[in-house]
């Protein structure tokens, strides 16, 4: 059975104000249901406030046309994310007087308001929850679709296994990466590795140990096949140990909320290759598409990256001199691993289906 998603696009027939996609975005919440469902409820709405001097995060008009609803419609509600305080989302004109909610530190000030479950997978342990994602009654998760070094892309998925956590979690986390590993013992520290890597993903650190950021990675393989004594192999998980984690840290969240108490709101503009947290923008990879809406956190997933296509490429988003992969969905070529493997762990976790049906909203 396919799950119902609610799709405003950003494509407009005529030079008028209701066919813009703020006007949309009304019209697909008052069709979506949320009013029934946050009234009388504390709402956290979960999004990326950015850093740094990025511009791509979601546009302040559709939050504030969001919050404006939860609370037209009897929810009380507050915006969330990590690293409040110190990512000055005032920059990009996310303030209480501009967007009609407060903007608050999921764990609070001191980062400590957490509420930590157990998990038990490889060096991944702890699930702390923020406890002003916890506590709320109703979760609405509000992403900016883009591309990902770690996980090939980021949605909804990574707006809360990794934006409604702590530090901790999120290091356990990235403690799955790897792919790659290293004979010390074969090493002759010749550099070769070094010099033939194409996104300054590696380096021998003060211990003259050789590290790998997998956020950079793309696993190419060129530091392997460059290596004159077969110190650098590749190991055969392919990332799927990160998406895993990723897949039970998602679940372990929304243990907390009832089914019916989470909803899922993906907006496809400024559809760049980093995450927002890198305090940059890089110009877009494809034309914005539009905003996505729905209750089955999968099929809001599938549908974002369907609709991200490789023949839509704008060529100035890709790095210059960067070679892209030959196959796969335009996130694979682009940083190397398969964006829809996550897909595939939060099936396995239980959290939705892959097959959808869009309803477009005019």
């Amino acid at each position: 059975m396919s799950a119902k998603l609610l799709f405003a696009p950003v494509a407009y027939s005529r030079y008028e104000e209701e066919q813009t996609l703020p006007k949309k975005f009304v019209r697909l919440l008052e069709q979506s249901g949320l009013d029934k469902k946050v009234a009388g409820k504390t709402v956290a709405i979960k999004m990326h406030v950015g850093d740094g001097t990025n511009y791509s995060t979601i546009p302040a008009v559709f939050v504030r046309e969001l919050v404006e609803y939860v609370k037209k419609s009897g929810g009380n509600c507050y915006l969330t994310d990590h690293y409040v305080h110190t990512r000055h989302p005032e920059n990009r004109g996310y303030t209480e007087s501009a967007l009609g909610a407060p903007i608050l530190e999921a764990c609070a000030f001191t980062g400590k308001y957490v509420y930590t479950k157990e998990v038990d997978y490889k060096t991944f342990k702890h699930v702390d929850i923020a406890g002003l994602i916890h506590d709320a009654d109703f979760l609405i998760d509000f992403s900016h679709v883009k591309g990902h070094g770690a996980c090939g892309f980021g949605g909804a998925c990574k707006n809360i296994a990794m934006g409604c956590v702590t530090d901790r979690t999120r290091h356990e986390q990235h403690g799955l990466e790897g792919g790659l590993v290293w004979d010390k013992d074969l090493c002759v520290h010749c550099g070769q590795c070094i010099s033939a890597c194409n996104h300054h993903a590696n380096e021998f650190n003060d211990e003259d140990e050789y590290e790998v950021n997998y956020h950079h990675c793309t696993l190419c393989q060129h530091c392997a096949k460059v290596c004159p004594v077969g110190a650098i192999t590749l190991d055969s998980h392919n990332y799927t140990d990160f998406q895993h984690g990723l897949a039970l840290c998602t679940k372990t969240v929304l243990e907390k909320f009832l089914p019916d108490n989470v909803y899922y709101i993906n907006v496809m503009l400024n559809i760049t290759a980093l995450c927002d947290c890198w305090g940059l923008t890089t110009p877009s990879l494809v034309p914005d598409i539009g905003i996505l809406a729905g209750n089955d956190m999968v099929a809001i997933e599938r549908a974002s990256l369907d609709m991200i296509k490789y023949e839509d490429l704008i060529k100035v988003g890709v790095p210059q001199g960067m070679e892209l992969g030959k196959s796969g969905h335009l996130f694979e070529r682009l940083h190397g691993k398969n964006p829809f493997t996550q897909l595939d762990e939060l099936v396995g976790q239980g959290l939705g289906r892959q097959e959808y049906e869009l309803v477009n909203v005019d």
